[in-house]
């Protein structure tokens, strides 16, 4: 690692924590955006603006010969309890449990690079977002609608996010589809109530349910082509009344993710098939409604090659995962590249996993981050 960026360790860590003990909900980072700000003013930063309330936009240089370029940072915690340590959560029920407070500590490192050093970004824009939301509703969707992209012209994105499955001191990416798009499902099945010793009297939702339950996971082995994957899980039903009352009405839950649209689509297809035509033959209604939320993280091939080239030995393929982003939602629009910081130290117990209360990273990983940033601007 370069001096520069290894001398940055101390006071990225000191940001990071301090971050990390304010943790706020999606489209309420209040503090948050002040901090940045804040952060940003110190730094010497001259264009700073407000998007979306709690979206803090950094801009460096003007348009000029070379694409505009943007880098991401979510802003946003997640409602989980955080056990006792040193810099914990000071907002009971919110922690940073998911590695945003380090991804906007390497966007904030990135940015005092930058005013540090005008002449990468002669004849040309760079602007860094800070992007509320990640975890839902989808902070990427609000600032496109906003007219961000078009605003400042920019052609290319670029993300990261720590990692605990990549080990610490690799930088992990994939060209193409590297994570799921995925959505949530609502499935209502609605019955006859009767007594539970009049059967034939009712139209049983449980019965049916199960039926459905069963059907449904059908799709996946003999509706998607085998090259192909796919998630349908069900992680949660209601039902009933009494022990001894046919249910009239079971709710079910679900996550649905793919790695191509095609195969998303037709699972979308057939779960409204198979609930409504499965319910119908025990008498019942059935009914999906759908929550389609982010689409397929699909890194662009120049760019993947562009970081291979400036990590080097630290870089490694990764596999695809399941997980969602939604900083899909700008590769739906321009091309871009998310990659993957590793931050598993099996000596030093970071092992834990994302949206785990466990979850914690060596902030020893920051610097890479922001070199990287640096070195992938360059070369782009």
């Amino acid at each position: 690692m370069d001096a520069y960026f290894k001398a940055m360790e101390e006071e990225l860590r000191q940001i990071r924590r301090e971050l990390h003990r304010i943790p706020e909900a999606g489209l309420a980072e209040y503090e948050t955006a002040a901090y940045i700000k804040q952060k940003l003013s110190a730094f010497g930063v001259k264009q700073v603006e407000s998007w979306l309330d709690t979206a803090v936009v950094a801009v460096f240089g003007q348009e000029g010969e070379r694409e505009t370029v943007a880098f991401r940072a979510d802003m946003d915690g997640l409602s989980v309890t955080e056990p006792p340590r040193p810099y914990a959560s000071i907002h009971e029920g919110m922690m940073h449990a998911c590695g945003h407070d380090g991804h906007m500590t390497i966007l904030l490192g990135f940015a005092e690079y930058l005013t540090e050093h005008p002449e990468v970004y002669e004849n040309r824009r760079i602007v860094l977002i800070f992007q509320p939301a990640e975890e839902g509703p989808g902070g990427a969707r609000l600032l496109i609608e906003a007219g961000l992209l078009e605003k400042y012209g920019i052609r290319k994105i670029i993300g990261c996010h720590i990692f605990p499955q990549v080990m610490q001191g690799k930088i992990a990416c994939k060209k193409g589809g590297m994570m799921a798009r995925n959505g949530e499902v609502t499935l209502r099945i609605t019955g006859k109530s009767a007594h539970g010793a009049q059967p034939q009297l009712g139209a049983d939702a449980v019965l049916a349910a199960g039926a459905v339950i069963t059907a449904i996971h059908t799709i996946l082995s003999r509706n998607i082509s085998p090259l192909d994957s796919g998630v349908l899980t069900f992680g949660s039903i209601h039902g009933g009344e009494a022990c001894n009352i046919i249910a009239k009405e079971v709710v079910l839950e679900g996550t649905m993710r793919a790695f191509s649209d095609a195969a998303y689509e037709r699972m979308t297809q057939r779960v409204q098939e198979v609930v409504q035509g499965v319910a119908a033959g025990y008498g019942c209604k059935g009914e999906a409604a759908f929550r389609h939320m982010y689409r397929v993280v699909d890194n662009d091939p120049a760019l993947v090659q562009a970081l291979q080239r400036v990590c080097g030995d630290a870089y490694e393929e990764t596999q695809p995962y399941m997980l969602a982003e939604d900083f899909s939602m700008y590769q739906q629009e321009i091309p871009g590249i998310f990659f993957f910081l590793g931050s598993r130290n099996e000596e030093k117990g970071y092992t834990h996993p994302l949206h785990s209360a466990e979850f914690d990273f060596d902030e020893g990983i920051l610097p890479l981050a922001v070199e990287t940033y640096a070195k992938l601007l360059e070369e782009i």
